[in-house]
C-alpha cells in the first residue's frame, strides 16, 4: 500500500510543476547540509568542551564514517523504495537532532549525537541527487546540479553568514547556532513535505533528453545489475578523480574557519565572514557555468578550466598562509576567486557523472550517487583523522600544499570521462531549465 505522504507521478512533469519539485529537492539538500554544519563554531566548541583539535578530528571522523555507510545504504534504498518515501520522515528527524546538539557537554556527548545525526542525514540526503537527475532533462542537467550544489555550498555560506552575524548577539554561544539551525530546518521540512513528489519506477528507468523527449534504454523485466555500472572505466575515473578533487573542498568545508584562526590569528567572526565570501562566488559560478555547460553541451572543458584556475589560486593562498600581515580584504578576494574556480568545475562534473552513470543503467542513479556520498564522506574521514596531526606537526601551510597536489591529480582523470571537448555543429539547441518544449 502506498504511503499517504508519497505522491508518485505517472507522467513526466513539465514547466513550472517540474521546477517546483526541483526547488524542493534543492531545499532538501540545503537543510540536510546545513544541519551537519559545525565548522563556524569549532574554535568555540574546542574551548567550551576542553577538547583538542585531534580529539575533535576523531569525533568528526567517526561521525563521517557513519555518514559514509549511510550514504551507500541510502543510495541503494532510494533506487529500490523511491526517493520521497525515505526523505520526508528522515528530514524531520534530523531537524530534531539539531536541538539535541544543545545538550552536549562533553566530547563523549558530542560523539554520540554527531554519529546519530550523520547516519540519519546520510540516508535522507542520498535521495536528493537522484531526485535532481529524475526531474532534470539532459539539456538542463548541469544547471540543475548547480542548483543542487547550492545545498552543501549554500549551507557553508549560510552557516558562516549566520554565525558571523549572530554569534556576537548571543555572547559567542555555539549552542545558539544549533537552535537557529533546528528552527529553520523544521519550517523548511514542512514546506518540502507539502510540495515534493516522486516519479514512478517506469519513468525513472528512462533517459529524459528534454521535457518531452525521452529514450527507454533498459528492459524493465530484468533487474538492474551493479556490474553494468562498475565495469566501466569512465565511472572509476570519476570515482577516483573526484575523491582527489574533494580533498581541498573538504578541507575548506570542515576547517576553513579554524585554518584562518590558527594560521593568521583572525577572530572566529572574521573567519566566518571571509569564508562567506568564498562560498558566495562559488554559488554564483555554479549556476552561471552550469547554464553555459548546458548551452554548449560540453562538460569536460569546464571541469578542466575550473580546476586549473583553482590550482593557481590555491597555490597563491598556500603561500599567503606563510605570512602574518595578510589583510582581511586580500583573504576575501582570494577566497572568492578560489570558490568561483571550484564552482566552474563542479556543476559540469556532476552532470557528466550523472550522464555517464545513466548510460550504464538509468535505474542505478541512487546507487551511483550513494557511492559519491560514500566517497565524499570517506575523504572527510581521512581529512578529519589526518589533518589535525599534519597541522600540529607542520602547520596549515603544509596541508594546503597537500590538498593542492590532490587537486592537480584530478586533471588527468578528466580525459577518461565520456563526452566531447568541442561543441558539435549539429548539437541541438538546449532547453532552459524551466522551459517546456513547444
Amino acid at each position: 500500500m502506498r504511503l499517504s505522504y508519497v505522491r508518485e507521478l505517472d507522467e513526466y512533469p513539465t514547466g513550472a510543476r517540474r521546477m517546483k519539485i526541483l526547488t524542493m529537492a534543492v531545499l532538501a539538500i540545503l537543510i540536510g547540509s546545513y544541519e551537519g554544519q559545525i565548522a563556524p563554531v569549532v574554535p568555540l566548541l574546542l574551548e567550551d568542551l576542553d577538547m583538542s583539535l585531534a580529539t575533535y578530528g576523531t569525533v568528526s571522523g567517526l561521525a563521517a564514517v557513519a555518514g559514509a555507510i549511510a550514504s551507500i545504504l541510502g543510495g541503494r534504498l532510494t533506487d529500490r523504495l523511491g526517493r520521497v518515501r525515505l526523505l520526508i520522515p528522515l528530514m524531520a528527524l534530523t531537524a530534531v537532532l539539531c536541538f539535541v546538539m544543545t545538550l552536549v557537554h562533553t566530547p563523549r556527548d558530542l560523539l554520540i549525537v554527531r554519529i546519530v545525526l550523520a547516519f540519519v542525514d546520510g540516508v535522507a540526503m542520498a535521495s536528493t541527487a537522484p531526485l535532481i537527475r529524475d526531474f532534470s532533462p539532459r539539456l538542463g542537467r548541469a544547471q540543475a546540479f548547480g542548483f543542487w550544489t547550492w545545498g552543501p555550498v549554500g549551507a557553508n555560506f549560510l552557516a558562516a553568514a549566520v554565525a558571523g552575524w549572530t554569534l556576537p548577539i548571543f555572547d559567542n554561544s555555539w549552542r545558539s547556532q544549533f537552535v537557529i539551525m533546528g528552527c529553520f530546518s523544521l519550517v523548511i521540512s514542512i514546506v518540502i513535505a507539502l510540495n515534493i513528489a516522486d516519479l514512478s519506477p517506469e519513468l525513472r528507468a528512462r533517459i529524459q533528453h528534454t521535457e518531452r523527449a525521452a529514450t527507454r534504454v533498459v528492459d524493465l523485466s530484468a533487474p538492474p545489475r551493479l556490474r553494468s555500472l562498475f565495469s566501466r572505466p569512465n565511472i572509476w575515473a570519476h570515482v577516483v578523480g573526484i575523491s582527489l578533487w574533494l580533498v581541498l573542498y573538504v578541507t575548506l568545508s570542515l576547517f576553513g574557519q579554524t585554518m584562518l584562526v590558527g594560521a593568521l590569528g583572525v577572530s572566529s567572526a572574521e573567519a566566518s565572514t571571509i569564508m562567506a565570501a568564498f562560498w558566495s562566488l562559488n554559488l554564483i559560478t555554479l549556476i552561471v557555468r552550469g547554464r553555459l555547460s548546458d548551452r554548449t553541451r560540453l562538460r569536460k572543458p569546464f571541469s578542466l578550466g575550473g580546476t586549473v584556475a583553482a590550482v593557481l589560486v590555491t597555490a597563491y593562498l598556500a603561500v599567503e598562509l606563510g605570512r602574518q600581515d595578510v589583510s582581511t580584504g586580500t583573504l576575501m578576494v582570494t577566497g572568492a576567486l578560489l570558490g568561483g574556480s571550484l564552482g566552474v568545475a563542479y556543476a559540469p562534473w556532476m552532470a557528466n557523472y550523472s550522464e555517464d552513470a545513466e548510460d550504464a543503467d538509468p535505474r542505478l542513479q541512487g546507487t551511483a550517487w550513494g557511492l559519491f556520498g560514500f566517497l565524499s564522506k570517506g575523504i572527510a574521514v581521512i581529512g578529519l583523522l589526518v589533518i589535525p596531526h599534519v597541522v600540529e606537526a607542520t602547520g596549515w601551510q603544509t596541508w594546503l600544499f597537500v590538498a593542492l597536489g590532490c587537486l592537480i591529480l584530478f586533471i588527468p582523470a578528466i580525459v577518461m570521462f565520456n563526452g566531447p571537448w568541442r561543441r558539435s555543429a549539429r548539437t541541438p539547441a538546449p532547453v532552459a531549465l524551466g522551459e517546456a518544449d513547444s
